[in-house]
């Protein structure tokens, strides 16, 4: 009896798989496959990883470590930026290189927005005092008035809450006051008061309105 010979593992043809049926089984089996050995690999030589990988029927399929998005951020910022960055044991990756057109543009936007919050910063400063100032005053203050139009949302509704707050100080302090006030004009008055002393006129003292060639004027034929 002939022995069979064994021909041993074959060596599968690498090619697309024409059965979808069969296509999704192989996606699925390789795809754990590959996830397992990236984790061994991380594990075994501390590597950080990141797999994504799109299933025929367009579905997403990820691995990461430490995780997906921070390997990710790390390649982006290193390959698109050139900007330096630090895996979790503070190794520095990646370099800036100077005096190249992404650093000029960087160091320009810094610029620019560092600029704009110190702008933003002292018009704040001042706002503030200047909201102080007119509550300790109590009056409007013009520097306030005159910015209205440069504030924003919740800049305006800051200032209402102000306004709002001194109209009612107002109110209350006026309440407080008028009782006062009233209570010395009346004390006024009484003191202005005169006595009115009466003086007897005889009836005849008096003529009657002339007219002279200088216009009109009173006559008396006695005294009082």
């Amino acid at each position: 009896m002939r022995k069979r010979v064994s021909m041993g593992r074959q060596k599968i043809e690498i090619k697309k798989i024409k059965n979808e049926e069969a296509r999704q089984v192989c996606f699925s089996k390789r795809r754990n496959g590959l996830f397992k050995k990236a984790s061994e690999l991380s594990t075994l030589c501390g590597a950080e990883i990141c797999i994504v990988i799109f299933s025929p029927a367009g579905k997403a399929f990820s691995f990461g470590h430490p995780s997906v998005d921070s390997v990710a951020d790390r390649f982006l910022s290193s390959s698109m930026h050139g900007a330096a960055s630090h895996n979790q044991n503070g190794a520095k990756v990646g370099r800036i290189v100077a005096g190249s057109p992404t650093a000029r543009e960087l160091s320009r936007q810094c610029t620019e927005i560092n600029g704009m919050l110190e702008n933003e910063r002292k018009r704040r400063e001042k706002l503030e005092v200047a909201i102080v100032k007119k509550e300790r005053e109590g009056g409007f203050n013009k520097a306030i008035v005159d910015g209205v139009d440069e504030l924003d949302l919740s800049e305006l509704e800051a200032y209402e809450k102000a306004l709002v707050k001194l109209s009612n100080s107002m109110a209350e302090r006026t309440n407080q006051l008028l009782p006062e006030a009233m209570a010395y004009r009346q004390l006024q008055l009484q003191q202005q008061q005169v006595p009115q002393f009466s003086v007897p006129v005889k009836q005849d003292a008096f003529q009657p309105l002339l007219h002279t060639g200088f216009g009109f004027h009173r006559g008396f034929y006695g005294v009082f």
